[in-house]
């Protein structure tokens, strides 16, 4: 095996360990199932790789350890355990009994949840959380609902991911409540981590503005530079050392995040969309978006549009 993985879905992730990926449909950047079902033979011990994509663990009943760099974490009974797309990490299980896990990306919080995610909830930019143990009656408030996500994933409702896009929400409401009520993620860490989320931040808010016609420039590497008053060279240096990716490839899969769910949430027209997204013409949209998908705009929001 490499050393390290970049990982693009979990499905992907279990097809490079070799396990099995009957349990997971990836359709919508959205999964959740019981490890225990996975069938891990105990104990094990995962390669290293880098997700790309946000993760809860609860943790009933079950043991074992996470490393994030150079942390490792004690995963124990009643806790509840967050990671997001950013360092490399390795996991190993020692105990499965009752653990659920709950992975989803940045399109799927966006399309179903809202277009101002990290405002609602800033602890999704965090690098490294320790795993919080929490109290009996709190975790079973949480199982409460992450069993009904299950429940709805498993269906075969209209609405399926509408509505867990709902129950994740009021899932992410009852863990900021209880855990990271007063978290402000720009003080964690040191001095590269807070780079890192500052532009992570300024990322977010600058493709906002673009979509609320705002601002018409698309930021380049030397814009989000001065933002943080540092050299661009400096700032690509800690970008591409934190996170494992260049900062452009940042720019390019914000672009795509948007280009996604404007396709599929909005009515507005492909030649608007390519001017929101800072492209001067349609075909250079249409490339980009056809390079990073496979597909057309057209081809995607004939099989997307919500």
């Amino acid at each position: 095996m490499r050393k390290n993985f970049e990982s693009k879905s979990l499905l992907e992730l279990y097809q490079y360990l070799h396990l099995p990926v009957d349990l997971l449909d990836v359709t919508e950047g959205f999964t959740i199932f019981n490890l225990k079902d996975v069938g891990f033979t105990l104990p094990y011990q995962s390669a290293s790789y880098r997700p790309n994509f946000f993760s809860f663990l609860f943790v009933k009943e079950g043991s074992g350890k996470y490393t994030i760099d150079e942390l490792t974490f004690e995963v124990k009974p009643h806790s509840v355990y967050f990671t997001n797309p950013s360092n490399y990490r390795t996991f190993s299980w020692t105990h499965i009994e009752d653990i659920c896990l709950i992975t989803f990306d940045e399109a799927f919080l966006k399309n179903y949840i809202s277009k101002e995610i990290y405002d609602n909830f800033p602890f999704l930019l965090t690098e490294t959380v320790k795993p919080q143990v929490v109290s009996d009656a709190f975790f079973q408030s949480v199982e409460g609902i992450y069993k009904q996500i299950q429940q709805e994933y498993l269906g075969k409702a209209e609405a399926k991911y509408p509505i867990i896009g709902h129950l994740l929400a009021i899932l992410l409401y009852r863990i900021k409540e209880h855990i990271w009520q007063d978290y402000n993620p720009i003080y964690e860490g040191n001095r590269s981590s807070q780079i890192v989320i500052s532009f992570k931040r300024l990322l977010e808010k600058h493709y906002r503005d673009l979509n609320n016609g705002n601002v018409e420039v698309v930021f380049k590497v030397q814009d989000y530079a001065d933002a943080q008053h540092l050299h661009p060279n400096y700032l690509s240096n800690v970008i591409k050392s934190k996170t494992g990716k260049p900062i452009v490839t940042w720019i390019a899969e914000k672009t795509l995040v948007e280009a996604k769910t404007l396709l599929q949430r909005s009515t507005i027209s492909i030649k608007e969309i390519t001017y929101k997204l800072g492209f001067s013409e349609t075909a250079h949209f249409s490339n980009f978006f056809k390079k990073h998908t496979g597909t057309s705009p057209v081809q995607y929001r004939k099989a997307h549009l919500l």
